[in-house]
């Protein structure tokens, strides 16, 4: 469904990623680890066009995409939670969700609905800007503004980073729940054990901008590869 062949990316003469190969079937979770600087942010940018790759190819459901501005990459179906949530501080959430729907051109009533019925937390704070809420609730706009454009893909960025318990939890549901109803796909950057373990069906440990194996989550926790983390 969504794979990448023989990909290099860096900054300017900086090449951080290495011939990276990986086929991400439809509705399978899977996650990059590695410790930090191994290049799996670089990855996951190259793989929205924030970034341009310097040889390889990514393609979509069989389409070449590797060519397509970042706007483009999302139209088609990639969804993309940075890092830090970036979410648009100075707007309110209910903005924030509202743009994110029309750029892909979904805007509507029935596609907030939806995203506000899997996040109702987010409803009490609709018109209070984005910039005031807590960590974890820029994260659950963050994913929510992701999930508004109904992507086909999802790339997650760290997304339990500094962020409560309770929310981590909240979170691990809610993709799990997506996923059992709309075939979703995610591939996930995240430290985290226990969010990796309880949401991967495979796991790609990367290492200096290379993956060095792919294993199932029984397999990586019981190697020495995981004792390593």
């Amino acid at each position: 469904m969504f794979e990448f062949q023989s990909l290099h990316s860096g900054y300017g003469d900086i090449q951080i990623l290495r011939g990276l190969d990986l086929t991400v079937r439809e509705n399978e979770f899977v996650s990059i680890y590695g410790h930090n600087g191994m290049g799996k942010t670089t990855l996951l940018k190259t793989l929205i066009g924030l970034l341009p790759c310097s040889a390889g190819h990514i393609k979509l459901r069989g389409q070449d995409i590797t060519k397509r501005p970042p706007h483009s990459r999302a139209k088609s179906g990639i969804g993309y939670v940075p890092q830090g949530r970036g979410v648009f501080p100075a707007l309110s959430v209910l903005d924030n969700l509202r743009f994110a729907a029309t750029a892909v051109g979904r805007s509507g009533q029935a596609g907030l609905d939806g995203v506000l019925a899997d996040f109702p937390r987010l409803k009490a704070y609709l018109d209070r800007p984005a910039g005031a809420l807590s960590g974890g609730e820029q994260q659950l706009l963050a994913l929510a503004r992701a999930l508004i454009q109904k992507p086909s893909i999802l790339l997650l960025d760290e997304p339990t980073d500094g962020i409560q318990p309770s929310i981590i939890e909240e979170i691990t549901d809610k993709l799990l729940q997506i996923r059992a109803r709309e075939r979703l796909t995610v591939l996930l950057v995240e430290q985290n054990v226990d969010f990796v373990r309880a949401l991967s069906d495979q796991i790609v440990t990367m290492r200096k901008g290379q993956f060095v194996d792919r294993q199932t989550p029984a397999e990586f926790f019981a190697s020495a590869e995981a004792a390593m983390f």
